[in-house]
């Protein structure tokens, strides 16, 4: 996967993309970026995340943290089948990927049951601002790990906007707490998985990725119910869904912005779920934003509007270059 900065790369460069329409194995598209489609979806997927994310928090106050995250995966992958399978029936599920998706599962399921014991330990704001340096993770796996190539005006505004996460958790002798370090865990495997999602797009569709992660997560975080269940409340277990819910349409738009788009163009973008999350935890809990939070907040939101302005300049400037015809021969 190549960056699209300077000069356009040829047609066989380009990874192949699976036809959405259908599941099944039928012909694969030439794959172009979209870059400001794909940091659109993202920023969706932000917004309705940081939503799930102040439910998980809520719901994690009084149930068990393992009940808790079975219900996020569970209620989530019901809505996923419930859209998907009526369509597409279960082609949906064919892959020649299995140990690719199980990889990626696997390591959502630790991600996000991490986060989940984050919240019970620190502010939501602050949990979710740890998590922004999953770009920079992203960033630097995806050019070991794809041979992606950065430029120098996108590796500035990751950096910058990791300065600006910096600036928000005030690293100190206190700072890292095991609520910091439950959310550092998940930055490092969201920003791996940010990268293999890019990679699988080659073959796999967005319904397929995403309904095979929701299947694997709801499987494996069934056991997390071995260490404790309470029976929710009708309003709680309506929140629990609605947390569910919430989730697996973030989780499409997520999967969608990545099959649009290179990873180190749209993963700056994740930065928005700060904004959201200082709503929800002023709002809900009370939690005053500090001088330091507004700053570093400016900072990487700041820093992803960069982006998203230069990328939609670079995508206007291909449309409009002009052909130029190939020389005529003559006798």
């Amino acid at each position: 996967m190549d960056e699209r900065t300077a000069d356009p790369p040829s047609e066989e460069s380009q990874p192949g993309v699976r036809d959405e329409r259908s599941a099944g194995p039928k012909y694969f598209n030439k794959h172009k970026d979209h870059v400001p489609l794909g940091i659109g979806y993202m920023v969706l997927a932000t917004s309705l995340f940081a939503a799930a994310s102040a439910l998980t928090k809520w719901l994690v106050g009084i149930y068990p943290v393992g009940e808790v995250v079975f219900a996020r995966s569970f209620s989530s992958f019901v809505v996923c089948a419930g859209v998907m399978l009526p369509i597409t029936g279960f082609a949906v599920y064919k892959t020649h990927r299995l140990r690719d998706h199980f990889g990626r599962g696997i390591s959502q399921t630790i991600s996000q049951t991490l986060f989940a014991l984050a919240f019970t330990l620190m502010p939501l704001a602050g949990a979710v601002s740890i998590n922004f340096s999953a770009p920079l993770f992203s960033a630097l796996i995806s050019i070991v790990w794809l041979k992606e190539r950065a430029t120098f005006a996108r590796w500035s505004a990751l950096l910058i906007g990791f300065v600006g996460v910096l600036i928000v958790t005030n690293p100190g002798r206190n700072s890292f707490t095991l609520g910091a370090l439950f959310a550092l865990g998940n930055a490092v495997l969201y920003g791996s998985v940010t990268v293999a999602v890019r990679s699988m797009t080659k073959t796999e569709s967005a319904n397929t990725l995403m309904i095979w992660q929701l299947t694997i997560l709801a499987f494996f975080h069934s056991f997390l119910l071995l260490f404790g269940v309470r029976w929710p409340v009708p309003l709680d277990a309506l929140m629990m869904f609605g947390m569910g819910f919430l989730n697996a349409v973030g989780q499409y738009f997520w999967t969608k912005s990545l099959s649009l788009a290179p990873a180190t163009a749209v993963a700056p973008f994740y930065y928005l779920m700060l904004v959201w999350a200082l709503g929800f935890g002023y709002f809900i809990w009370g939690d005053v934003p500090s001088a330091g939070l507004l700053t570093g907040s400016a900072i990487v939101v700041a820093s992803g509007f960069f982006l998203f302005w230069r990328e939609a300049r670079l995508q206007r400037s291909i449309a409009v270059v002009p052909r130029v015809p190939a020389p005529v021969k003559t006798p």
